[in-house]
């Protein structure tokens, strides 16, 4: 099992047909191979070897797709960039990763002197770009026009794919290691449940960095079908591709669903083309999903729960699923590639309904996390990986999440880690001691929260603290409220008991 495999077969089976859509430039499959063939030869002409790390921080374009499929070719391992991180973050990864090459589109150009700065070892940066690049840059198509083909390297199995960085409660981010068997075990898996359609047109709106969107990408190469791309998720700017490029399927999370469909311009458009939408992340509320399906009548709904760990599927709640008042409120049953249960604190299965941590093992599950063996062995346990959600397994096996046993913070899609924020937060000199939460927002899912005791006569607004922690962490990290209050609860261990805070905002209908 190999990614780039679907590049022969979709050449094989229907090579003119449109493989990336990306505006006004439309590439048929057998344009896009030859491309990425020409690209891997790049990459190789830059030093890059069997194994190296090859990184991306861009935006979405049909170059990306080129990207994720030239790297594999070239024999080496691409690792996505978050592009909401902030310098500091970037700069962390991309040295832990030992990268050498990096990709940057213009949107990014401004990190450029500081990553390099940062990162010593970074050795060619690739401007992902239209037109010439700029002055120490390389360009992305001046590599693939001055190189021949080269054979594909058939990159397969268990060889690491690719390393996603995802937020460390340590506070630093974690390379997350998977394979081509991890990522394709996945995606053919979930594909029984028939969540794309066969030789469709799949919008990528959410970050192509993003696992989830990519793990759309992969289930779509598989299929054979063309790939809808626009720059970002902005309402407009989607209504108006699907209703252009006639787009059958979407991956989107709640909060992406809501605007839409909350969007003035929704009922200018014709949206009928739509048959499946997807969406993950984050639970999406009852009034949510009603309007959706209203205004996406043709559409299947599917969930997918799931993590970076996990490549990234472990259940999913089909389309029938959402009429069942009691069965849409859960997260699915497990995936057919997927083993889940319901352990306690010792790691026992406990009986149906009863609260635990979800567990998943399968092929699915993570090669490990990049240079942490402890960390590692700590995650995945006998071949379980441990997600640190809590939840409980009803008798016909579906899922029901409960809580988030390591205080991550979901906002618009994204985890956050509380600690990680923690750690910024107490840096500011106002700041005596602190908690950081997630609490409920209508716009965002759930909002970064900031409760904070202050040092004595000092004072600090929301504002400063932002700014404090913009020049650490992306902006979706930083608090989007602040609560001074003074004392935290405790525990009698002298722990703050968060639960404690979480339910005053719950009852506060905060």
């Amino acid at each position: 099992m190999y990614l780039t495999q679907a590049l022969h077969r979709n050449v094989q089976q229907h090579p003119d047909a449109p493989c990336t859509i990306f505006g006004a430039r439309v590439r048929s499959h057998t344009e896009s191979m030859d491309r990425v063939a020409r690209l891997a030869a790049g990459l190789q002409g830059l030093g890059v070897a069997r194994g190296d790390r090859v990184a991306i921080l861009a935006l979405n374009s049909d170059y990306y797709h080129e990207f994720l499929c030239a790297v594999p070719w070239a024999d080496a391992v691409f690792v996505p960039i978050n592009t909401r991180w902030s310098a500091a973050e970037i700069a962390y990864s991309l040295q832990e990763a030992e990268v050498h090459v990096l990709f940057v589109d213009d949107s990014h150009l401004g990190l450029v002197l500081e990553l390099r700065q940062r990162c010593p070892g970074l050795e060619s940066i690739v401007f992902v770009g239209e037109g010439a690049a700029p002055e120490g840059l390389v360009g992305f198509n001046a590599l693939v026009d001055t190189h021949d083909p080269v054979p594909d390297a058939q990159r397969r199995g268990d060889e690491i794919a690719a390393l996603f960085y995802t937020g460390g409660t340590t506070g630093t981010p974690k390379g997350v290691m998977l394979s081509h068997r991890n990522l394709l075990t996945s995606a053919l898996g979930t594909l029984a449940y028939d969540f794309l359609p066969h030789g469709g047109r799949l919008l990528h709106a959410a970050p192509m960095f993003h696992l989830a969107d990519l793990a759309a990408w992969v289930a779509q190469s598989a299929l054979g079908g063309s790939h809808v791309i626009v720059v970002g998720f902005e309402p407009g700017a989607v209504l108006q591709a699907i209703a252009e490029h006639k787009v059958e399927a979407a991956l989107l999370v709640p909060t992406m669903i809501q605007m839409l469909v909350d969007d003035p311009r929704v009922g200018d458009h014709d949206l009928r083309s739509l048959t499946h939408l997807i969406y993950g992340a984050s639970p999406i509320s009852e009034a949510v999903l009603a309007r959706a399906r209203k205004v996406f009548g043709t559409a299947r709904f599917t969930q997918l729960y799931g993590m970076t760990e996990i490549s990234p599927v472990a259940t999913v709640l089909p389309d029938k699923c959402h009429d069942d008042p009691r069965l849409r409120r859960s997260a699915g049953i497990a995936a057919p590639h997927s083993l889940v249960k319901i352990v306690d604190p010792m790691g026992q299965e406990v009986e149906r309904g009863v609260v635990g941590e979800i567990c998943v093992s399968g092929d699915h599950v993570m090669l490990g996390y990049w240079k942490k063996p402890e960390e590692t062995a700590a995650a995945v346990r006998d071949g379980w990986m441990h997600t640190g959600d809590g939840g409980y397994m009803d008798g016909q096996g579906f899922v029901f999440i409960a809580d988030r046993i390591k205080d991550m913070i979901i906002t618009g899609g994204e985890n956050v880690y509380s600690v990680e924020v923690e750690n910024v937060v107490a840096e500011h000199p106002a700041v005596a001691s602190c908690a950081v939460i997630g609490v409920p927002d209508e716009e965002w899912g759930e909002r970064v929260h900031a409760v904070v005791v202050l040092v004595p006569g000092a004072e600090l607004t929301r504002d400063e603290l932002r700014a404090h922690c913009r020049a650490e962490i992306a902006a979706y990290k930083c608090p989007r409220t602040l609560e001074i209050v003074p004392a935290l609860p405790l525990s009698g261990a002298g722990k703050i008991l968060k639960r404690e805070l979480r339910r005053q905002h719950q009852e506060d209908g905060a």
